[in-house]
């Protein structure tokens, strides 16, 4: 069953995405500064650092020229622009997220948009990381404009894709990092490598596709098996949508194309290894997912196309929907 938001609730949604879109914006450029310059003495010279740390620690940029003391002027200069734009875009940013929660809008775990708002910072939403599990339901609903009753959408842990066409920085480790950054209680499962789990035992799942085991840093965790199956959630046109969390914080929600995504679904109820309980959770969203498309997605047409796209193993989750 699918239920249209109220004009008041889509003008609600539009607002959140574009006061998070400026503020978001303001984030990432302060996140891609040096983490602080600082001038220090040493033996009646003064030289330039750039701090990489809380710990104080740095690296000397060179002795204090006009130049290096310009480039020290800049720096402070621009960090206090962005923080005073942050500061300001926040404000009615919130004021959004207050009025998206009144409205009863569909919601997200906290714990996933702690996550998704440090990726988002770093720029790895959409480049390298998509979210594939149930947590991306809410994306699919803001999407279609309307309420997916009945769909299954909040679990007790967080799956994420790796989907970078590039290979990071050997030793990165940016999933690790990212998750560290978030939570320093964060570690890995030793019976589930693939898995991440902080202190209050939120689980924090990590998945490859095959084609994009290369692009995984060797060093990073946790440590995905590749599942030739998640070379579904690759295809077609991921979408970015601006959800409100439990706790009234935004974060951005990279997800699959919805068609895509709802077939994989499908095609998960059919496994007979799959727990039953999730085979059955898999199967209602699938099929309500699907239907949405169908009625309130023309963007994402069900045509000859896309049927003409679809991977052999998800013909049969198409034509069984089809045929109702």
């Amino acid at each position: 069953m699918f239920r249209a938001f109220n004009d008041e609730q889509a003008r609600t949604i539009v607002n959140l995405e574009q006061r998070y879109e400026v503020w978001m914006e303001a984030c990432q450029q302060l996140a891609a500064m040096p983490y602080d310059l600082r001038i220090k003495s040493s033996k009646d010279r003064k030289y330039l650092y750039e701090i990489t740390g809380r710990d104080g620690n740095g690296i000397s940029l060179g002795a204090l020229d006009d130049e290096k003391l310009e480039q020290f002027e800049d720096y402070r200069n621009r960090k206090a622009e962005l923080k005073s734009r942050i500061e300001t875009s926040v404000s009615s940013v919130d004021e959004s997220c207050a009025m998206y929660r009144a409205l009863r809008l569909p919601l997200l775990a906290s714990q996933a948009g702690d996550i998704l708002r440090r990726a988002d910072e770093r720029g790895m939403l959409g480049s390298d990381l998509l979210v594939v599990g149930t947590n991306a339901i809410p994306a699919y609903q803001l999407e279609s404009n309307g309420y997916l009753v009945g769909i299954p959408d909040e679990t007790e842990d967080f799956d994420l894709a790796w989907a970078a066409s590039a290979q990071p920085e050997e030793g990165a480790k940016p999933v690790w990092s990212l998750l560290k950054a978030v939570d320093s209680t964060y570690t890995m499962n030793t019976e589930r490598p693939f898995q991440a789990r902080n202190a209050k035992a939120y689980e924090v799942e990590l998945l490859v596709a095959p084609s994009k085991v290369d692009m995984l840093d060797r060093l990073d965790v946790p440590k995905p098996v590749p599942l030739p199956e998640q070379e579904w959630l690759l295809l077609g046109r991921p979408l970015s949508r601006v959800v409100v969390c439990r706790d009234g914080k935004p974060a951005r929600l990279y997800v699959p194309d919805p068609r895509y995504f709802a077939l994989h679904k499908l095609w998960m109820s059919r496994q007979s290894k799959r727990n039953p309980n999730k085979r059955n959770k898999d199967r209602i969203q699938g099929n309500i997912l699907l239907n949405a498309v169908r009625d309130a997605m023309s963007h994402y047409p069900l045509n000859e196309a896309f049927e003409a796209s679809l991977p052999s193993e998800l013909m049969m989750d198409f034509e069984n929907w089809r045929r109702g």
